[in-house]
């Protein structure tokens, strides 16, 4: 099973950028996929996360209303699109899949997790 999470780079504020997770290995349907991130000297923050079978999304206040959570079913494969970005959006962004009903905002025991990508966010 192999979460790959790519898309990331350096983009100056206010610009955009779309990050995706390739999942491969196994069918996904029954799972919450989740992005969280990761900036140096700080602990791990959640982002997104929606449900693959319903499409229900759930964000961080810090991130609602300029990022975007969606996902593809052909491609079994989870965007997160982000708009107005801030300086402080900077950092290792991962994608993650938990089996578990109940959400998992602290990102403890996800069942698989990609390796992350970097986003850099100038100002």
């Amino acid at each position: 099973v192999q979460l790959q999470a790519s898309g990331g780079g350096l983009v100056q504020a206010g610009g955009s950028l779309r990050l995706s997770c390739a999942a491969s290995g196994r069918t996904f349907s029954r799972y919450t996929m989740y992005w969280f991130r990761q900036a140096p000297g700080k602990e791990r923050e959640f982002v997104a996360s929606i449900n693959w079978n319903y499409g229900s999304t759930y964000y961080a206040d810090s991130v609602k209303g300029r990022f975007t959570i969606s996902r593809e079913r052909a491609k079994s494969t989870v965007y997160l699109l982000m708009n107005s970005l801030k300086p402080e959006d900077t950092a290792a962004y991962y994608c993650a899949a938990d089996s578990r009903v109940t959400p998992n905002l602290r990102g403890n025991d996800m069942d698989y997790w990609g390796k992350g990508t970097l986003v850099t966010v100038s100002s």
